[in-house]
């Protein structure tokens, strides 16, 4: 049976499921579909996934569409290099992480970005100057635990770093291909908001098996 996943280019969600995949070393086949030809809503997909979104990953008769939960599946289904830590304290403090990073910094992120990728913003408004207040208090929250530590799960890459990932980077995107925008919200590189942060994108970005996960329209 092979594990495989359905994935949009450069979505944060399958991302996250990709990155669990990557730091434990398995082998996965990736199903990319266009979200501007909409087939995460076809009738071929949603017999797969009937809400049309992705992630899906699938190994034999399970089927999963919700990143999180995939992330805690992979951890019982391959046991090894967990993603939830390997005691009950390093799992409770993961977990924290984990959520808070979810009910937050997308939704930080997304206020900040979505006007400049998607609706070409270009002015530094008054709402993009507060969604970036927003964001860099989001960031000042990921420097401060990767202060103590290598990675947000720990000394090793976890499911935190699974879920912080994506978002960081694609902000990280938006430097490098808006950067006057980005610069009038006073976020000018990666490494003048975080040196911390950047560090921890570059051990992230040198494990094995994570270069694959980066969205294809990106090469």
């Amino acid at each position: 049976m092979s594990l495989e996943i359905w994935t949009v280019s450069g979505a944060p969600s399958p991302w996250r499921a990709a990155l669990g995949m990557a730091f434990k070393g398995l082998d996965y086949d990736v199903h990319l579909l266009s979200a501007a030809q909409k087939e995460h809503k076809s009738e071929a997909y949603l017999v797969i996934n009937p809400r049309g979104t992705v992630p899906t990953v699938k190994e034999g008769d399970t089927t999963l569409s919700q990143s999180i939960a995939i992330l805690a599946w992979l951890d019982r289904k391959y046991p090894d290099a967990p993603l939830f830590g390997g005691t009950p304290h390093d799992a409770a403090l993961i977990w924290q992480r984990t959520m808070e990073i979810f009910d937050y910094l997308p939704d930080a992120t997304s206020g900040v970005l979505s006007p400049i990728f998607f609706q070409g913003a270009d002015q530094a408004t008054d709402d993009l100057k507060a969604a970036s207040e927003r964001l860099q208090s989001e960031l000042a929250r990921l420097t401060g635990i990767l202060a103590d530590t290598l990675f947000l799960s720990g000394e090793r890459p976890g499911a935190a770093d699974a879920v912080a990932f994506p978002h960081v980077r694609l902000i990280q995107r938006a430097m490098e291909t808006n950067p006057t925008i980005m610069q009038a919200l006073g976020l000018t590189d990666l490494a003048t908001v975080s040196p911390e942060i950047t560090d921890w994108v570059g051990r992230i970005e040198a494990l094995p098996n994570v270069a694959a996960t980066f969205p294809p329209h990106w090469a």
